[in-house]
């Protein structure tokens, strides 16, 4: 597979990564340990170099399989998680929003250890905490790239000047932001601009509008009560009514180029710039073939214009999140 550059600091990363979020957290049909080591070894044997975690996933239980599953290749890979929450170690609880220093070298500290590293490549603030200045955020995360604990710093979801200050502080390598054909606000709220700016890598999550642009889904679909997606207003029946106008937009430029509609979604992406990387995840191995298949397609100019053309005539139905969980998003 092609390799991209995140940042100025030369971090080379396969050009599709692997969001390993899905495998056990969050949705309804996760894999068990042995079948998600078998999947992310599955992903590397298939060219992916760029694997994505963080400790609220499970909460830790998603870095201790990672951990596992990519010790054999440890130097062939990137492995990227994120700190940012108040997790209580023994009941898994979520009490909020937590990035003072202190917490932050207590996090990466732990992080290491489930993950059986001496070193995280990169590591996001997950969300900006408000009560916590960037400044000292960036700061704390500098001294743990000097003590060799960590090698390039990220944010997740922060607003434009925020990644000014951070980096000012300590240079920024990539920003975790969800961009998709349903999800473009990295295009009008100066995500996309900061990073051109300033050199840094957009690292792209739910690629794939966490499943919905793969054609698979569509208003009649049930959704499980534990799968994070049954409370999110994008994912109301009405809403996914409204909006399968896009889905029924990348089938029918996928069936006229022989491909899916998901390796469109992703061929997009990449096509936007050459410094994002989009990390779509899954549970099974015939879509993770058919999303890597992606980074072999190149949309033509015409195909790249019918898409912005058509897509732009679509209004995009729901909130990504609830009211709460938006308000933590570009501060």
């Amino acid at each position: 597979m092609q390799k991209r550059l995140l940042g100025k600091g030369g971090l080379e990363v396969s050009a599709l990564g692997f969001g390993c979020m899905g495998l056990n957290f969050s949705y309804s049909h996760a894999l068990s340990d042995d079948d998600s080591i078998r999947l992310i070894r599955d992903a590397f044997d298939r060219g992916v170099t760029f694997f994505d975690t963080a400790e609220v996933y499970g909460p830790f239980t998603n870095e201790v399989l990672v951990g596992k599953a990519l010790a054999p290749v440890r130097d062939q890979v990137v492995i990227a998680t994120k700190f940012g929450f108040d997790i209580d170690a023994a009941t898994g609880q979520n009490r909020g929003l937590n990035s003072r220093p202190e917490h932050i070298r207590a996090v990466a500290e732990a992080s290491l250890k489930r993950l059986g590293i001496d070193t995280i490549d990169l590591l996001y603030q997950h969300r900006v905490d408000p009560n916590v200045p960037i400044e000292e955020v960036a700061g704390a995360v500098k001294d743990l790239i000097a003590a060799g604990k960590v090698r390039h710093f990220g944010l997740s979801e922060p607003g434009a000047q925020t990644v000014r200050r951070a980096h000012a502080v300590q240079p920024i390598t990539a920003l975790q932001n969800e961009y998709s054909l349903w999800t473009r606000g990295p295009e009008s709220n100066g995500i996309l601009e900061a990073c051109k700016e300033l050199g840094i890598g957009l690292v792209a999550y739910s690629p794939l509008g966490k499943g919905f642009l793969t054609g698979a889904m569509s208003k009649d679909t049930p959704i499980g009560d534990n799968d994070f997606r049954k409370n999110l207003p994008r994912f109301s029946p009405d809403a996914m009514a409204a909006n399968q106008a896009l889905v029924d937009l990348l089938k029918d430029i996928a069936a006229a180029t022989h491909v899916t509609p998901a390796q469109i979604a992703l061929a997009w992406l990449l096509a936007r710039e050459p410094w994002i990387v989009p990390i779509p995840g899954t549970t099974k191995l015939h879509r993770l073939e058919e999303n890597l298949g992606a980074a072999a397609i190149e949309l033509t100019a015409a195909d790249l214009a019918r898409i912005e053309q058509a897509a732009a005539a679509i209004r995009i139905e729901g909130e990504r999140y609830p009211p709460h969980l938006m308000a933590t998003i570009g501060r």
